[in-house]
């Protein structure tokens, strides 16, 4: 760090965590996934651009929408490095998003109004489910829900 003045554009880790509302912890793992970064003090204290903030709120927005971290990091790697991401970049960026999101609303969508035809017969098997899977024909296709993975017609 070269100038007094310069640091004061920089927080530290708890001041991040503080006007985040998350954990230091937190922002240390979001740091060792590459979501984020950091500088060092001359004294070896991390210290962070304030638009580290924008980059966490845009973090934890898509968390809550179920997006992967992977995903996420993914697409923060397509952002310019050492910027405060704009308006213009969280357009972009959910954009991306916004197609597997409606997607998930769909099938969840699905889940819920089948989910009471399916025990509603007391059977409690999927596998013996006279109405869903007669002669147990999905168990050729392997484990999983495949019910919900079918497009609607």
């Amino acid at each position: 760090m070269a100038e007094k003045g310069a640091l004061q554009r920089y927080l530290s880790v708890g001041e991040v965590a503080k006007r985040c509302g998350i954990a230091v912890s937190a922002v240390h793992f979001y740091e060792r996934k590459g979501l984020i970064s950091s500088i060092r003090t001359d004294g070896n204290q991390r210290r962070f651009h304030r638009g580290v903030l924008r980059k966490l709120a845009i973090i934890k927005v898509a968390q809550k929408t179920g997006i992967p971290l992977s995903e996420i990091g993914a697409a923060l790697d397509k952002l310019p490095r050492n910027t405060v991401p704009t308006v213009k970049d969280w357009e972009d960026l959910s954009s991306q998003w916004r197609d597997d999101l409606n997607e998930r609303i769909d099938q969840l969508t699905r889940l819920r109004d089948q989910l009471g035809q399916c025990i509603g017969c007391g059977c409690l098997s999927i596998s013996a489910c006279p109405l869903y899977n007669p002669n147990d024909a999905l168990g050729g296709d392997g484990p999983g829900a495949r019910l919900l993975e079918l497009e609607d017609e």
